[in-house]
């Protein structure tokens, strides 16, 4: 038994294809065959189910591969051990981030992370919640940046910052009129929402207590893929939504005198960074989170921990 085999049927179990395994891995699809099969011959068992497309685990090869998974992360401590004793900062860091913090976060601080951390490379895709735990699960990326808490067990939360929600709303509506707005204030047929599957949308139904109405005597109904989408549809719509802080600071003048606060203390959505219980990356791990809270707007950093509202 090898790490390269260990490697081999771990990437398998994640690609679900021996060509992709392979690619992946940098060698021939035939040469990554052979050493699984020579794994399987020593170990007595088959570990995977070549006949079902894609190629799926068998009972307990699933049980392998968890194993290999560990044994493949301890042996990654050591180089953690020997960058730390030694002050380096090199190697790859794999993140995702949900699609209501990425527009907003991201240009704050990827040009200055990579700038100063040259030898880390970061590799960054956009997905939701659910997706991001998953990719945690199967090892597939190394953290991920979204709301908690999230109570999800074996998932690490380390948290980012705090983001005041705002009201959002059109001149036409009658709480354009209010300084400050209670969440009863809101008219559920004037709310607007983001599209199943948002984990933001779940906190406004939360803030709100309540479920949808339908808009009556409307014959259209719309819920939107993207903040910005959201925005221009209340405003055009005699509308009303919530917005997360961070999305209005590259708001005009004009969006901004839109923009009403909920009475104190103000909702919060908290936002971290998680990683999987094994994570080994943990040096990478603080830089990043060190850098991002550098970057955020001073407002922001100053926002407590208080009335979280939950997902």
């Amino acid at each position: 038994m090898t790490f390269t085999q260990l490697e081999y049927i771990v990437a398998i179990d994640t690609f679900r294809h021996f060509a992709s395994a392979a690619e992946h891995c940098f060698v021939t699809q035939p040469t990554l065959s052979m050493q699984v099969r020579k794994l399987e011959d020593e170990l007595g068992i088959k570990i995977f189910d070549r006949s079902k497309q894609p190629v799926i685990p068998t009972e307990v090869g699933t049980d392998i591969i968890d194993q290999a998974r560990k044994i493949l992360s301890e042996k990654s401590v050591i180089g953690e051990i020997i960058q730390t004793k030694k002050g380096l900062l090199t190697g790859e860091l794999r993140i995702a981030i949900i699609p209501t913090l990425a527009p907003y976060l991201l240009p704050l601080f990827a040009k200055s992370f990579t700038k100063k951390y040259p030898q880390i490379k970061l590799i960054v895709n956009e997905v939701t919640t659910e997706v991001i735990i998953t990719k945690l699960r199967e090892g597939k990326i190394d953290a991920g940046i979204l709301v908690t808490p999230l109570q999800e067990t074996g998932i690490k939360e380390h948290v980012l910052f705090y983001e005041e929600l705002l009201v959002f709303v059109s001149k036409e509506n009658a709480t354009y009129k209010k300084s400050y707005v209670l969440a009863q204030d809101i008219d559920p047929k004037k709310l607007w929402l983001l599209e199943e599957g948002h984990c933001f949308r779940s906190q406004i139904v939360n803030l709100c207590e309540l479920r949808k109405a339908s808009k009556e005597g409307s014959n259209f109904d719309y819920e939107a893929g993207t903040i910005e989408t959201l925005s221009k549809m209340v405003e055009l719509n005699d509308g009303i939504t919530i917005l997360p802080e961070l999305a209005t600071t590259y708001f005009s003048n004009r969006q901004l005198q839109l923009i009403r606060h909920f009475r104190q203390p103000a909702p919060m959505r908290e936002v971290s960074l998680v990683v999987h219980r094994d994570f080994i990356k943990q040096r990478l791990l603080q830089v990043l989170k060190q850098e991002i809270v550098l970057a955020l707007p001073d407002k922001i950093k100053k926002n407590k921990n208080q009335n979280v509202v939950p997902l």
